[in-house]
Formats: C-alpha cells, structure tokens, sequence
C-alpha cells in the first residue's frame, strides 16, 4: 500500500468496495468527515488509481449466465508477438470475464460466462479454437459458488 492514503482513504475503499451505491452523505456520516472531504478523497482516489471504475455486480443467473467455466490456454510459442495477439483476440470476447496470464503448465486463465453447456460449447468452437497459436485448452466448470468477494481485504 503506498504511503499517499490514510486511515480515510482505507475506510472509503473499504466502504464502497462493500456497496459502491453509498452517497458522498452516507459516506461523510459513517466516517465522521465532511461531505466536501469525502468528494474530494474520492476524487483523489480515482485520479491516482486506487478506484479503477465503479460498477453493479449482477446476478449471473438472473442474466442466463448459468454456466461458468475456468479455461486453461497453452500457447504454442511464447513470442511478444504471439502473447499480445492472444490477450487482444480473446479478450474482445464478451463471454470472457476474465483473462490472466499465468506461471506454470499453462499460458493464461480464462474465466467464462455463459448461459449453458451448449452455449459453451458454441464459444469454444466457434470463438476460441479459432484463435491462432493454441495448442491445447483444458477447460473446469463450477458446479457450486460458496464464496465470491470482489472486495479486496485492506
């Protein structure tokens, strides 16, 4: 964490990781500072970067994106060229949520929506087997979801 944020800046983030409808009032209430301050930190955060966007998660289901799968990419050489091609191909795909390039046995990680199995196997065929430079996807599909957090503990 660098040194340019305080225990306010903390709580803000900490807050609208939480639930980012809060107003600046309910914010300036909770923390105990001034609606102006709390404009102004916030204004802060997102100009150096701590706030990359703000957004409202949905309901995968409600959504028909019933099925998520995790897919691992093995890339048949490692060149800048070939890595770079990869990420903006598959990234311009809206059934990637995300898309990490990893250590170990595979290249990248790739999280998938999708509303079903037919559905998948649509992208797969159609959208990502037509990626130059693959040489083999294993892909892992999520049959519970005990847990997800897209706050980060700070």
């Amino acid at each position: 964490m660098q040194n340019e944020i305080d225990n306010v800046d903390l709580g803000i983030l900490r807050l609208l990781q939480k639930d980012a409808s809060l107003t600046n009032k309910e914010l300036s209430f909770k923390l105990n500072k001034s609606i102006a301050t709390i404009h102004e930190r916030i204004r802060r955060l997102k100009e150096q970067g701590y706030i990359k966007k703000i957004v409202a998660i949905l309901d995968r289901k409600k959504i028909d994106r019933n099925l998520i799968s995790f897919s691992q990419v093995l890339l048949n050489d490692h060149t800048q060229k070939t890595l770079n091609e990869f990420e903006e191909q598959v990234t311009k795909f809206p059934e990637v949520m995300e898309c990490l390039q990893m250590t170990g046995a595979y290249d990248f990680i790739l999280r998938i929506a999708t509303k079903d199995m037919e559905s998948y196997h649509d992208f797969y065929r159609n959208k990502l087997a037509t990626l130059a430079n693959i040489t083999t996807v294993q892909s892992f599909f999520v049959l519970s979801e005990p847990k997800s957090e897209t706050a980060y503990p700070i």
